[in-house]
């Protein structure tokens, strides 16, 4: 069987390009970093990938706020590529500031424009922590299809608080299921009886768990479709046991690479 191809794309800035490559190789994929000045000049199109990662970074190192110059390289360079890719229901993944690069160019929500943010943390700080994530299964979202354990990952970021425009986004986010990964507590007596009980939305789970205030506890977002996802946590760097943060007292589980593997499940419907 052919191995999708998966584009990771790279911006003078991004550093988490070869963990997202390992991941997807790990998945079944067939990754390759492209640069995307390779795009602009034509050396590559997306029309000849089946999947897409954002990874996460310092893209132009942040300037005017996090992937805000990311965003309009989609938008003004790569507008007519990107558009076509997404239609076409090709798995479409990013991560961190990958993901902020897809809410400011308004890829996610994936309505008209962009409807919401991704801005500072609640803290005022930067933060680098492990926490769990727990996939929301009514959700559309090609990358959850399956999912039956939480994951465990860290996060590394400084604005990572998703904050919806107003009260009609916030409706129409839930009303179309479009909340794919939420911020639970890490040890909850009530999730050890049931590992899979869904998680109210409120506005906030509570510092740690929640990292940077989000809005819902949101830690990733899906477009109407499902074949877009971001998050601000990084699968990629839970791929293996030995990357469990308390492998040492036995624990394991909650790996990152679930998420990969849907990706590239559903990039193989793509292969010609």
């Amino acid at each position: 069987m052919n191995q999708p191809k998966v584009l990771i794309l790279h911006a003078p800035g991004t550093n988490r390009d070869r963990e997202a490559a390992l991941a997807c190789q790990m998945a079944g994929g067939q990754p390759e970093i492209v640069h995307i000045n390779q795009l602009a000049r034509g050396e590559r199109t997306l029309e000849g990938y089946q999947m897409m990662v954002l990874p996460g970074g310092f893209s132009y190192g942040d300037d005017l706020g996090a992937g805000r110059l990311w965003a309009t390289d989609l938008q003004f360079h790569l507008t007519d590529q990107m558009d076509a890719f997404v239609a076409s229901g090709k798995p479409v993944l990013g991560i961190c500031n990958g993901f902020q690069a897809l809410v400011k160019a308004g890829y996610l929500p994936g309505w008209d424009g962009p409807s919401a943010t991704l801005t500072f943390n609640a803290g005022g700080r930067f933060e680098c922590r492990w926490v769990r994530l727990r996939a929301h299964m009514d959700s559309p979202c090609l990358f959850l299809q399956g999912m039956d354990e939480d994951i465990l990952c860290p996060v590394a970021h400084g604005e990572g608080r998703f904050i919806p425009n107003d009260d009609e986004v916030k409706r129409c986010l839930q009303a179309q299921w479009q909340v794919a990964l939420t911020y639970v507590a890490v040890t909850d007596p009530a999730d050890e009886a049931n590992p899979r009980a869904d998680v109210p939305v409120r506005e906030s789970a509570g510092y740690p768990d929640n990292p940077n205030g989000s809005w819902a506890d949101i830690a990733g977002i899906c477009n109407p479709a499902g074949n877009v996802l971001g998050l601000m946590p990084h699968p990629e760097d839970h791929l293996v046991l030995e990357q469990h943060p308390r492998r040492h007292r036995g624990e394991r589980g909650g790996l990152g690479l679930a998420l990969f593997a849907n990706g590239v499940r559903a990039a193989q419907a793509f292969v010609g």
